[in-house]
């Protein structure tokens, strides 16, 4: 005897593939069984087995942005089924049974969960967050990256990507939301950043100097469970001491870092500022250069040529000078974000021009760079000459392929997990729209 089937009646256009993905061989239909559907000519029964129906729900009416750059759809209707999406098309031709859920979303816009290539989940955005993640104690550490995490995922950032955490609080945060403990993005994590002695970020990064050295710090992060190493090229603007554009880890121990994550299946990504260590980090083989303050033509040629993602981080440097002393920056690193802001606006227009692949990223927990603001990049994309188009793709499936995870994530696509945002209006008609989110989705469930 076949058990527990739950049926369900769904009226669409004809796809082939579709009947044979939820159509089991080993389901033999009952006899007598007669349905009749008439829409515009076209059926589709779908039959499954073991599903509640409760889980299944229709949002229908909206404008749909799919993130793959397609421009908008309008008048949709998106079938998810758990925390995945089964049907995207017109909503004249998509109708449901009388027991799927439906959700009204007619005068809204839908979109893919946006996606932080470059946010510091356990740190606080105050005036001097390095020393304060230093002085925090592992409590307060885990507290903070726990409200953070909830923060962006209701500013509609369903996934992020974590440059740098301390202790490997990241990955107790991650596995902590797999656990269902808290609510938080999916997570993308390489543990502690791999600086030489003195180097960049030294006070919550492994300090290695000499490529074995940077070697078994890489193994260290993967026996963690980390997705990927993050190298220090050049030096920064809130470490005092060093400069944005002086060189730091060689291109040797890069390499040897580089080696070690893509060995393993992982990838690698370098803090670069000065265009001497952008040279050496992409010719080292990262996948992604993060801020590229100083790049120049030739470092532009190469990062087309090899395929090198750039993770401008605009709102990092913005938000130290439009903070600046009076509001609580280190009066050191006011002055060389003031240095250094319209090169780096410069380089991401240069970059931008000649098709470099980008990537959303904030550097979120930089002084004064708040979790919950992270769509204001997007916004600074534009306002430095990004189509609106360009920025959403940034954003969504461009960040997902930087990650490595398209196949489930960036885009609203038949197959892949139902992450996606509700908006009042068209961000290709108003980009600040996305700082504005009226209701977030995650694996299919509302985040409240």
């Amino acid at each position: 005897m076949i058990q527990s089937i739950n049926i369900l009646f769904t009226v669409t256009m004809i796809d082939p593939q579709h009947v044979q993905k939820y159509v089991p061989y080993s389901i033999v239909i009952l006899s007598g069984l007669v349905v009749l559907c008439i829409a515009k000519s076209y059926f589709t029964v779908v039959i499954r087995k073991g599903v509640a129906m409760n889980n299944v729900v229709l949002y229908k009416g909206a404008n749909l942005l799919d993130g793959t750059g397609r421009g908008t759809m309008k008048n949709t209707a998106m079938l998810v089924d758990g925390d995945r999406i089964v049907e995207i098309g017109s909503a004249e031709y998509i109708k449901t049974g009388e027991n799927v859920a439906v959700v009204d979303l007619t005068g809204k816009t839908i979109m893919p969960g946006m996606i932080n290539s470059h946010a510091h989940i356990i740190m606080e955005p105050v005036g001097d967050p390095f020393v304060r993640l230093a002085s925090n104690s592992p409590t307060r550490t885990a507290l903070v990256g726990a409200i953070n995490m909830k923060k962006m995922l209701k500013a509609g950032f369903t996934y992020i990507r974590d440059p740098g955490a301390r202790n490997f609080a990241d990955v107790d945060l991650r596995k902590s939301v797999q656990d269902g403990l808290i609510e938080g993005p999916g997570l993308g994590l390489c543990g502690h950043i791999l600086t030489m002695t003195g180097g960049q970020a030294w006070a919550i990064g492994k300090e290695c100097d000499g490529p074995d050295e940077v070697r078994k710090a890489a193994r260290e992060q993967l026996k963690h469970g980390c997705d990927f190493i993050k190298l220090m090229a050049t030096g920064g603007v809130l470490s005092p001491g060093n400069s944005p554009s002086s060189c730091q880890q060689t291109y040797e121990e890069m390499r040897a870092g580089v080696e070690v994550a893509h060995d393993a299946g992982k990838k690698a990504a370098a803090h670069a500022h000065a265009a001497q260590g952008v040279m050496n980090a992409v010719n080292a083989g990262v996948d992604s250069i993060e801020h590229g303050v100083f790049l120049n033509e030739e470092n532009i040629e190469l990062m087309v040529r090899k395929g090198t993602y750039l993770v401008p981080t605009l709102a990092a440097t913005y938000f130290i000078v439009k903070t600046g002393v009076e509001g609580g920056v280190p009066e050191f690193a006011v002055r060389k974000a003031e240095d250094v802001i319209q090169k780096h606006i410069n380089s991401f227009k240069m970059a931008y021009k000649a098709g470099v692949k980008i990537a959303l990223g904030t550097d979120a927990g930089t002084s004064f760079n708040e979790h919950g603001r992270s769509a204001v990049e997007a916004k600074l994309m534009v306002d430095y000459g990004v189509s609106p188009e360009d920025a959403v793709y940034f954003a969504t499936l461009s960040g997902a392929k930087l990650l490595g995870i398209d196949d489930q994530y960036g885009s609203l696509e038949k197959g892949k997990k139902a992450d996606f945002i509700v908006l009042g209006e068209n961000p290709l008609e108003n980009i600040e729209t996305l700082m504005h989110v009226e209701q977030v989705y995650k694996h299919g469930k509302s985040v409240d």
